[in-house]
C-alpha cells in the first residue's frame, strides 16, 4: 500500500497565473497575504503584479510581506506572521520559488500552532491545525514546493536547516506559468534545474519509490536533461522554460510521495551553516551520493543513464549504471555549477557535525542505503 499527496487543483501553462484571483474567491479569500521577495515584488510588470492585478479584478484585497531571503529563516517566518495577523488575512498567497513556497508554509504553521517551529514541530506529521488556505504561485522550476507536504526552514540561532513534513501544509492550488519563469537568470536557471533533477534521481531510488513516483520520476529526468541546458543558455527560450516548469513539477510529485535521500539531507547542512543556494548544494553532492547508493539498485541507475542520454548498448549493468554518474557530472559543468564544496567556502572540520544532523535530517530515512556517520563523512571529503 503507498498513499499520494498533491494539491486539490493545479494550472499549467503560459497565461495560467490569470486564474489566481479566481481560485482565492473560490476558497473564499476576503484579504490575502503575498508572501514574496523584495525582488520580485519592486519588479514591474513582474509575477507579483500580475497576481495582483488578477486579484483586483477578483475583488480580493492583499497585503504584501516581501522580507523573504533565500534559504526562508524563522525571523522571516516571524515578520511575515505579524503582518498576517495585524491585517486580518484570511488566505496566504505565496509568489517566488521555494523560499517564498516555504515562507509562506511556515506563517500559516505560526498561525495556527503555539510554540517554536524547530523545537515543536521540525519532523513527520506533527501539525495539529488546519492551515489557512494556502495559493502557490510558482516563478522557478526547481524547488516543486508549490506542490509538496515538506516546508524547509532555517533555525537562525542553531544554524540548523530543518524540515516539517505535513499533509496540511500542501498548497489548496499550485499555478505553474512558464511565462513568469522568462528571463530568470542562467545561474538560477542552472541551480533550481538540478535542485529538480535531484528531487527526480532521488525519488527514483528511494526506498519509498513506487510504480506512480517512478513514472513521474522518469519523465522528469527526461525533460530536465533535454531541456535545462538550453534554458541556461537563453533564459528567453519558452518552450525550454516550459518543459522545465513540467519537469519540475514532476519531480516534486515524485518525491512528495516517494521521499528524498542523503543529497538533501546533507544540502540542508550546507544551507543552514553556510547559506549556501540550496540548488547548488544538492547539484556538488548528486554525483557524490549516487555513486555511493549505486550498488543499491544497479537497473535503476543505469536507467537514469540513458534518460539522460548515455549510450549504453553492449554494457553490463554496472558500466551503464556508472554513466549515470558521468551524465550528472556532465550537466553540472555544462551549465557552469561549481565543482566542489571547496569551491563554495566549506571547511573540512565541519563535516563531523554535519554528517551527524545530516543522519538526523528527515530525508536520510529513505535514501536506498542507510549508512553510518562515517560513509556521510566520506561522501562530504569526496565531494570537497
Amino acid at each position: 500500500m503507498y498513499d499520494f499527496f498533491m494539491p486539490n487543483v493545479n494550472f499549467f501553462g503560459r497565461g495560467a497565473v490569470k486564474v489566481t484571483g479566481d481560485r482565492c474567491k473560490i476558497l473564499g479569500a476576503k484579504k490575502a497575504l503575498i508572501v514574496t521577495d523584495r525582488f520580485l515584488s519592486q519588479l514591474a510588470g513582474g509575477p507579483v503584479d500580475k497576481v495582483t492585478d488578477s486579484l483586483t479584478a477578483s475583488g480580493i484585497s492583499y497585503v504584501i510581506y516581501d522580507g523573504v531571503e533565500p534559504n526562508p529563516k524563522d525571523t522571516n517566518v516571524l515578520a511575515g506572521l505579524k503582518v498576517y495577523q495585524e491585517n486580518d488575512c484570511d488566505l496566504i498567497l505565496t509568489i517566488g520559488g521555494g523560499s517564498a513556497h516555504d515562507c509562506g508554509k511556515g506563517i500559516g504553521i505560526a498561525a495556527t500552532h503555539e510554540g517554536d517551529l524547530y523545537e515543536n514541530y521540525a519532523g513527520i506529521e506533527t501539525l495539529t491545525n488546519q492551515l489557512p488556505p494556502i495559493v502557490a504561485v510558482n516563478t522557478t522550476a526547481g524547488t516543486a514546493s508549490e506542490v509538496t507536504r515538506h516546508c524547509v526552514l532555517t533555525n537562525t540561532k542553531k544554524k540548523i536547516k530543518f524540515v516539517i513534513v505535513s499533509w496540511r501544509n500542501t498548497p489548496l492550488v499550485s499555478i505553474n506559468d512558464p511565462e513568469l519563469m522568462v528571463g530568470k537568470p542562467a545561474g538560477l536557471t542552472a541551480a533550481t534545474g538540478m535542485d529538480a533533477l535531484t528531487h527526480a534521481v532521488e525519488a527514483y531510488v528511494s526506498l519509498g519509490a513506487n510504480p506512480v513516483t517512478d513514472a513521474q520520476a522518469i519523465q522528469a529526468i527526461k525533460l530536465i536533461s533535454e531541456n535545462l541546458r538550453q534554458a541556461v543558455a537563453y533564459g528567453g527560450n519558452i518552450e525550454a522554460r516550459e518543459n522545465m516548469a513540467n519537469a519540475s513539477l514532476l519531480a516534486g510529485m515524485a518525491f512528495n510521495n516517494a521521499g528524498l535521500g542523503y543529497v538533501h539531507a546533507m544540502a540542508h547542512q550546507l544551507g543552514g551553516l553556510y547559506d549556501i543556494a540550496h540548488g547548488v548544494a544538492n547539484a556538488v553532492l548528486l554525483p557524490h551520493v549516487e555513486k555511493y547508493n549505486i550498488i543499491s539498485n544497479p537497473r535503476k541507475f543505469a536507467h537514469i543513464a540513458e534518460l539522460m542520454g548515455e549510450n549504453i548498448d553492449g554494457l553490463s549493468i554496472r558500466a551503464a549504471a556508472d554513466k549515470a554518474i558521468a551524465a550528472i557530472q556532465k550537466l553540472s559543468e555544462d551549465i557552469n555549477i561549481p565543482s566542489s564544496l571547496r569551491d563554495l567556502g566549506v571547511k573540512e572540520e565541519d563535516f563531523e557535525l554535519m554528517a551527524k544532523l545530516a543522519l538526523e535530517d528527515g530525508n536520510a530515512f529513505s535514501n536506498p542505503i542507510q549508512g553510518k556517520m562515517e560513509d556521510i563523512i566520506t561522501i562530504f571529503q569526496s565531494a570537497y
